[in-house]
């Protein structure tokens, strides 16, 4: 499967898929940003893409994202479906940041997936779920 990609910057690296590690592919800052700590900004990814009919992107924080540069991702997780494919549509990650920090163009903070839409489905009404309970929120233990 192929899918359209613009990049919105000039020297930006190229998507890729780290081979062997993951399917997941790494997004990284259009440019150089500064925050200051309880300070939000949208940080431009430097990308748009043309999705297939059917997918959608789901964007998360890297794992080393807090730890490196301080911020977290304010939708907790991005979801971005294939009718945000205009010309000028580019990814963002909507940062708030916990400590001052600075990330340079190219720094990898965040990473997507393309994932199908999920199946069509209708809910049933019940009095009772017949199964056995688990024991409530948290009840699979601490080890």
């Amino acid at each position: 499967m192929e899918i359209q990609i613009k990049y919105f910057e000039a020297g930006m690296e190229p998507l890729k898929y780290i081979d062997g590690k993951s399917d997941w592919i790494d997004l990284r800052a259009a440019k150089d940003v500064e925050l200051r700590a309880g300070e939000f900004k949208l940080i431009p990814l430097g990308v748009g893409m043309k999705l297939p009919a059917g997918y959608e992107a789901h964007v998360v924080p890297r794992s080393s994202t807090f730890k490196n540069y301080g911020i977290i991702q304010t939708n907790s997780q991005g979801v971005i479906d294939e009718t945000y494919c205009g010309d000028n549509d580019q990814w963002f990650f909507p940062a708030y940041a916990l400590r001052d920090t600075q990330i340079k163009k190219n720094d990898r903070i965040c990473q997507f997936r393309i994932m199908e839409h999920q199946p069509a489905f209708s809910f049933v009404e019940v009095e009772h779920l017949l199964d056995k309970d688990r024991g409530g929120h948290g009840s699979t233990g601490k080890q």
